[in-house]
């Protein structure tokens, strides 16, 4: 689940058709990572990490086509023959090719109120990282969010006796993906594919690894097999969507439509899955929820105050 702004020029539409066609796109792409759990759930006795390298791979061989039909090969060759980017590129893979893995597990694992759980701790925790990282000055505000959410994970450590280790993991390793995307001047569409080229190797030693000790499940079922080729496609639709999105809308719009996609998770997960929620675990969900609105109202404050 990659997301990152897009640096492609707007379109030269009338503003309220682009608006309008840019919420259709931000629907989209936070409708299709919201309903993830839905297609991971799919896969019949497929392994997580079996799963994630068959996306790294498909993935990546999707946005060839693509990245070759909307002609952006130029961006690509540019971040892979600079040095100096190569190094955050690469921290960007890992961090990324992580964080799938881990979201497949959880829905694997029967865990996507965790993994839901995490997508709304990651504003929070980008506030966290720009903080301690990039002396980010943080409003009383921002500030407030941050303490309640980490007050939601104590509630977590002391009343269920472990932390949240999958919400922790998916937010810090999207927190710091996030943080490092920044330092790459690449768009969208053209990161994603350097990132899953980059992983291209690694996919393939695990997939030929898969066949030689005989636990691939590549081709043993039409099902599978074919779940396994769409989730390429699948990684990279919402991301062409969300890039729409991004041209058009503002960001204030593109922060608010990015809860859906965690809210989504949340519901299919009670609602479909029928996992349990506890009553600790409802106030952590609280908590996390009272911390994202400080987190949204200093954010409309402060361009509020640019205005």
């Amino acid at each position: 689940m990659a997301q990152d702004d897009s640096r492609s020029p707007r379109v030269a539409s009338p503003p309220d058709k682009a608006a309008t066609k840019g919420v259709v796109f931000g629907l989209t792409a936070y409708t299709l990572w919201g309903c993830f759990p839905l297609f991971f759930a799919m896969f019949d006795g497929v392994p997580a990490w079996e799963i994630l390298t068959h996306r790294i791979i498909w993935a990546c061989l999707f946005l060839v086509m693509v990245v070759t039909l909307l002609g952006r090969w130029q961006p690509v060759k540019s971040a892979l023959a600079s040095p100096r980017s190569l190094p955050r590129v690469l921290g960007c893979a890992l961090l990324i090719g992580f964080n799938w893995g881990l979201y497949i597990y959880a829905v694997e694992s029967h865990q996507v109120l965790q993994a839901s759980l995490g997508y709304f701790m990651t504003p929070l925790i980008n506030v966290a990282l720009g903080m301690l990282v990039l002396r980010e000055r943080m409003s009383r505000l921002q500030g407030a969010a941050v303490a309640i959410a980490g007050i939601a994970i104590g509630v977590q450590l002391v009343g269920l006796g472990g932390l949240p280790w999958i919400s922790l993991c998916l937010a810090l390793s999207f927190g710091t993906y996030g943080l490092l995307r920044k330092q790459v001047t690449l768009d969208g569409l053209s990161g994603l594919f350097v990132e899953t080229l980059i992983l291209m190797p690694l996919g393939l030693l695990a997939v030929a690894w898969f066949e030689f000790s005989d636990l691939s499940h590549f081709g043993g079922s039409v099902r599978n097999t074919t779940l396994l080729i769409a989730s390429g496609a699948l990684t990279a639709l919402p991301l062409l969507a969300f890039a729409g999105a991004a041209r058009r809308l503002r960001l204030s719009t593109v922060g608010f439509l990015m809860y859906i996609n965690p809210t989504l998770q949340f519901l299919i997960a009670l609602l479909i899955f029928q996992e349990p929620l506890s009553p600790l675990q409802l106030v952590t969900f609280v908590l996390i929820w009272a911390g994202l609105l400080l987190y949204s109202l200093s954010a409309w404050h402060g361009r509020r105050g640019k205005t």
